[in-house]
């Protein structure tokens, strides 16, 4: 793959800048010139991801919302253009991972995973949109292996991604003629606060990540700069003839077949 391009003076607004990889993606991204917009629920933890942020020419622009509210994410894009007056990238980042199988997902639990998985990644981009044909920017979803793969244990969070990976194919048909790229990263196991959050205990986080030395055929997990690179990339103009693409960033783990 090309090296990162620069993104001087390119505004991207980023999903769930917090924590993990939307944090990791903001801070690369104003190293490399952008001005960030960065969301999500913890207001702490934005400012904790800001003050990474190389500030030297423009300070990040900090919108806290919860992206399943309607109302919420309409504020948060109208903010986001009067606060910059433009949009150029989209990176939807903001999810989460519930636990469950066919026989233990409750239909809440179901709703929850897509109200935040998809149908908030849907209502956004739908937002954005109009703002990014004005500059033909593009748009980055975070999407993950298990939208390529099957995974026992967590269907809902499989089948939320993979319909991520459907919409990010379909939107860049659509868009093409209009200039604006869509491409999606797919992650392996990243260290984050995801796998906590979903409610695994240290205990099993440790074991979990020691299994997956065997899963990933590069022996290891991988690490959110890793996929903050490959989100630059797609982002800026180094990949201009890039569209509809699934990019796996998961050392090898979409061609294995682990038993």
């Amino acid at each position: 793959m090309a090296s990162i391009g620069r993104l001087d003076d390119k505004v991207a607004l980023v999903t769930g800048a917090s924590s993990g990889i939307g944090a990791g993606t903001a801070i690369l991204f104003s190293q490399l010139g952008a001005r960030v917009i960065i969301t999500g629920r913890n207001e702490e933890n934005l400012k904790k991801t800001a003050e990474q942020c190389n500030q030297d020419k423009y300070k990040p622009v900090l919108l806290t919302g919860d992206l399943s509210k309607e109302e919420d994410t309409q504020r948060i894009v109208e903010e986001a253009v009067a606060a910059t007056g433009r949009l150029d990238i989209l990176v939807n980042n903001a999810g989460i991972l519930e636990p469950g199988s066919i026989d233990t997902t409750s239909l809440r639990q179901f709703d929850r995973t897509f109200g935040i998985n998809v149908r908030a990644v849907y209502h956004l981009t739908m937002l954005c949109v109009p703002h990014l044909v004005k500059t033909k920017g593009n748009i980055v979803n975070v999407s993950s292996i298990s939208g390529l793969r099957a995974s026992p244990g967590i269907l809902s969070y499989c089948m939320s991604k993979s319909a991520i990976d459907q919409m990010t194919r379909c939107v860049a048909l659509e868009l093409a003629p209009k200039q604006v790229r869509v491409n999606c990263v797919n992650p392996g196991v990243i260290v984050t606060e995801v796998h906590k959050r979903g409610g695994m205990t240290e205990e099993n986080y440790a074991q979990f990540l020691e299994r997956c030395k065997t899963t990933h055929a590069l022996g290891r997990v991988g690490e959110v700069r890793e996929v903050a690179n490959v989100i630059a990339f797609l982002a800026s103009d180094s990949a201009s003839y890039i569209t509809g693409n699934t990019e796996s960033v998961d050392g090898g783990r979409h061609a294995m077949c682990p038993r």
